[in-house]
């Protein structure tokens, strides 16, 4: 049969620095009331050693257990210091491990807090937590967001570089990431070739570059990594696929309408009339903006008529439908 005593130490192993003395079960809130162990310990001004109390004081800090509030008093003592030209003359001894300094949760709690705000941040956080016994509001989140040590930059073997709208047409940034994990690695102000060029002279070690159709970005890594080579990433491959795709069908767009009968009917006679006024208009010199007034249409749509060189290309294909109907027997 396990002892209660030896139950409660696993129950609550992140206390082992401590020394448990009562455990109440309270309803809603389980207290847990310890004290540190005696012996001297280190002035944190001069580093003698002293075990001379100077009083006592109690420290709440919460536990992560069983999904309920669990609240440990801690009676901790405050020192003081032997050495008479010591400035620290009192101070509270700290447990390391278990509490720090400032703070209200031990330090195993905190490490799960920082993960779940950093998982979730924001507001997502302060409703989950409370469910889970943990009491936390979306400004401890961003506290403790920010708390949280950023990682060490490391430089990709294959970074990839592309720009992105802060303010669409007035701030735009370059972001790199790395292409073989998709890991954020920096973000750097303004797009231009100098730019770039500067980050990647400043941290070396790209082998690939993977990057957009910019010329600005392949200038840049023309200068900073003249060795390294230049691809480019798949969104923008599929995307010059389908540009290229496009413009060879508009190419040929007078081609594939010889091959099928003409529009008849009253839209497609609208239709020749205004390319024909269009192009009687632009023979005489006259500007598209003032045949758009003098037409009562857009300047768009007098552009249109403007580029087609007979009324035919104006004409859409008809679409057949994916699943045409049987003819009705």
């Amino acid at each position: 049969m396990i002892d209660v005593t030896e139950l409660v130490r696993t129950v609550f192993s992140g206390l082992s620095a401590l020394v448990l003395e009562d455990v109440e079960d309270a309803g809603d809130v389980i207290c847990v009331r310890a004290r540190t162990r005696h012996g001297a310990v280190t002035c944190p001004g001069c580093g003698a050693g002293t075990a001379r109390v100077h009083e006592y004081r109690e420290r709440t800090a919460a536990v992560p257990a069983d999904g309920r509030r669990v609240l440990v008093r801690v009676r901790i003592r405050r020192m003081r210091c032997p050495a008479l030209d010591c400035q620290v003359q009192t101070f509270r001894e700290q447990v390391p491990g278990v509490q720090e300094r400032y703070q209200r949760r031990i330090s195993r709690l905190t490490a799960q807090v920082s993960a779940v705000a950093r998982e979730l941040a924001g507001r997502a956080p302060a409703r989950l937590l409370p469910a889970l016994g943990i009491m936390f509001s979306r400004h401890t989140a961003l506290r403790v967001l920010l708390k949280i040590p950023l990682p060490g930059m490391t430089v990709p073997r294959v970074p990839g570089i592309d720009d992105f709208a802060l303010r669409r047409g007035l701030v735009y940034a370059t972001v790199l990431i790395d292409a073989e994990t998709g890991r954020h690695v920096d973000v750097v102000p303004g797009r231009t070739a100098d730019i770039a060029a500067k980050w990647l002279r400043d941290h070396p070690g790209a082998e690939i570059v993977c990057r957009d159709g910019s010329g600005a970005y392949g200038e840049a890594v023309r200068q900073a990594l003249p060795s390294a080579v230049q691809v480019s990433d798949r969104w923008h491959l599929w995307h010059g696929l389908g540009e290229a795709a496009r413009k060879e069908v508009a190419a040929h767009c007078a081609c594939w309408a010889k091959g099928i009968p003409l529009q008849d009917g009253k839209r497609a006679a609208t239709t020749a009339e205004r390319w024909q006024q269009v192009h009687d208009l632009r023979a005489r010199n006259v500007g598209l903006l003032d045949c758009a007034r003098r037409l009562g249409l857009s300047l768009n749509t007098v552009k249109r008529y403007d580029r087609a060189s007979e009324p035919g290309r104006l004409q859409r294909v008809p679409e057949v439908p994916a699943h045409p109907r049987r003819p009705p027997p």
